[in-house]
């Protein structure tokens, strides 16, 4: 029998993957990738009795490999909070989706786990710009203000970490960042003695202020639009700084327009926290776009399409 854990290489992903491996501890095949590297099932080759857990991709965008691994025999276990689709009906599938706006994949595991290791799928949710939900969910572990603002952080950090065209953006590519956080049973230990975690911090402190200097190339009531450029800090920074400005104006939509080489844009979409939907609805009328009702996005939008976009976000979101 082989394992192997697919997982998005996010601040979601990869604790929804450390809370089960703490609760389970198995020798996996890692399959996992930058954020918006989601169709992973397609990497993996199991066989009849294998075990493969999936965690935080959209089965709609990984349906095809998911019916071939079913199909092969092999027995999926499948958490996740993105658009889903028709779930295919099999034996060897056990599934725990749950895409309501102010879920997650950690929370979905926690709650599976019996909270055996929720200040993890705290951190997770806070990664996720969940802050309402990882508070509530924190409740019963009593921390002070100021390990909350930790957590905060941490889930920050390891999103932020997750960002980038390829894994050469990146400050750790999320396979190695989840073996570091791997050893650590308490997010609080990671923080006090992890080299990892005072890079991210270093990193992050300098992407940030750079971004909070670009203009806005629409900015109204309804809807603000940046454009950023080609550049390894920006595309680790977009999404991160996405959920900054989400929460600086809670009845807003934002989208982040990050040019790539060819000259099309990498798109990260926010919806407003004080009506979180319609996110995964706009981009999932663009080539490669995905994401969930929060929080979504576009891998490569054509240039010549980019005026179609703001006209469609700007629609979505009631923008006059």
């Amino acid at each position: 029998m082989a394992y192997f854990d697919v997982f998005n290489g996010d601040a979601d992903g990869i604790c929804a993957l450390h809370q089960l491996r703490l609760a389970e501890p198995h020798n996996a095949t890692l399959v996992t990738g930058v954020k918006r590297d989601i169709a992973l099932l397609e990497r993996v080759q199991a066989c009849a009795g294998d075990r493969v857990t999936v965690l935080d991709i959209s089965l709609h965008k990984n349906r095809h490999d998911l019916l071939r691994l079913l199909n092969s025999g092999a027995e999926v276990r499948y958490f996740d909070h993105h658009f889903a689709g028709d779930i295919p009906v099999s034996d060897h599938l056990e599934t725990h989706i749950d895409t309501a706006a102010n879920t997650c994949t950690s929370l979905l595991v926690n709650d599976y786990l019996g909270g055996a290791y929720l200040s993890w799928a705290v951190t997770a949710a806070f990664g996720d710009n969940l802050f309402d939900a990882a508070r509530a969910a924190a409740a019963p572990l009593q921390l002070s203000e100021l390990q909350i603002k930790q957590l905060e952080e941490l889930g920050t950090l390891i999103n932020y970490n997750g960002y980038g065209v390829t894994l050469d953006d990146l400050h750790f590519a999320p396979e190695a960042l989840y073996r570091e956080i791997s050893g650590y049973e308490n997010p609080f230990a990671f923080i006090a003695d992890s080299p990892a975690y005072r890079q991210l911090a270093e990193g992050f402190s300098a992407d940030i202020a750079r971004a909070r200097a670009l203009p806005s190339a629409i900015e109204e009531s309804a809807v603000k639009v940046l454009m950023l450029p080609d550049a390894a800090w920006t595309r680790r920074v977009s999404g991160v700084f996405g959920n900054e400005l989400a929460r600086g104006a809670p009845d807003r939509a934002h989208a982040l327009m990050t040019t790539l080489p060819d000259g099309g844009y990498r798109i990260s979409v926010r919806a407003p926290l004080n009506n979180k939907t319609g996110a995964d609805e706009l981009c999932m009328q663009f080539p490669s776009g995905g994401g969930r009702k929060a929080a979504a996005g576009i891998n490569a939008l054509p240039a010549e399409m980019a005026d179609d976009f703001i006209a469609a976000f700007r629609q979505q979101y009631g923008a006059e």
